[in-house]
């Protein structure tokens, strides 16, 4: 049964100068599993980021024990100018599929 995973909890790191893992926000997906707003344009720089969904938390909710502590991407963002990036995870208790899209004005394309 495929169903839309809400409250799972969203962290989304920055890669500081120093090569540390800085917190840049967090939430939770909403009951359609989506999230949007964590930040503005103007914070959201050229950086590599990560971003992390907490699906050891979300699995233990029903009651399932999971293969991994969380699902992640890492990916350098806006290096050619302001994108938009819509990021996908299909999740299982024990494997995980994810795919993002980036878009601009003018062009877009499938990663």
């Amino acid at each position: 049964t495929l169903f839309r995973s809400a409250n799972v909890g969203v962290q989304v790191f920055k890669k500081a100068e120093d090569g540390n893992w800085q917190l840049f926000a967090s939430g939770k997906t909403t009951a359609t599993g989506e999230i949007h707003d964590l930040f503005t344009e103007e914070v959201f720089v050229e950086g590599l980021y990560r971003v992390e969904l907490a699906t050891k938390a979300y699995w233990r909710k029903f009651g399932m024990f999971p293969f991994s502590e969380n699902a992640d991407v890492v990916f350098m963002a806006n290096d050619s100018g302001h994108r938009h990036y819509t990021i996908a995870a299909l999740l299982s208790p024990f494997s995980q599929t994810i795919s993002a899209t980036v878009s601009n004005a003018h062009n877009t394309k499938q990663m």
